[in-house]
């Protein structure tokens, strides 16, 4: 039987974090299990699942080293420049910025916190 991959979120709001991360990826979330489970298709296989926790098996929040880290490659030479409007489109969506964006050997990044509190590192590659 093949092995499947996926990436779980806990959220309070499933939908609205399904959502979020759908604009992000330019994906459509999916129904997944149950009216609180989505599935959505992550960049290179997998998927992105997200649902709210049983309200008899809580799942309290937390803080850890753990983040998602979404990455695009740069379209030209201005990786600040496409960062920033991809920034823009989170903020629209509900999330904060938590460190803003700056200019790296590799790129540009910016690390953020989605509407549920998770830590989210946006990423433009640039090639050279």
């Amino acid at each position: 039987m093949p092995l499947r991959t996926s990436l779980v979120l806990a959220a309070d709001d499933s939908r609205r974090l399904a959502s979020f991360y759908g604009n992000l990826l330019g994906c459509q979330p999916k129904e997944g299990f149950s009216a609180s489970h989505w599935q959505l298709t992550w960049p290179g296989g997998g998927l992105l699942e997200i649902y709210e926790p049983s309200s008899t098996r809580p799942l309290p929040r937390q803080i850890g080293r753990l983040s998602l880290c979404l990455q695009q490659d740069c379209a030209d030479d201005k990786p600040l420049a496409q960062l920033q409007a991809w920034i823009d489109s989170a903020l629209a969506a509900g999330a904060i910025l938590e460190q803003p964006p700056r200019l790296e050997a590799f790129g540009a990044e910016a690390w953020l916190l989605d509407p549920e509190g998770n830590r989210l590192l946006l990423l433009v590659h640039l090639y050279r």
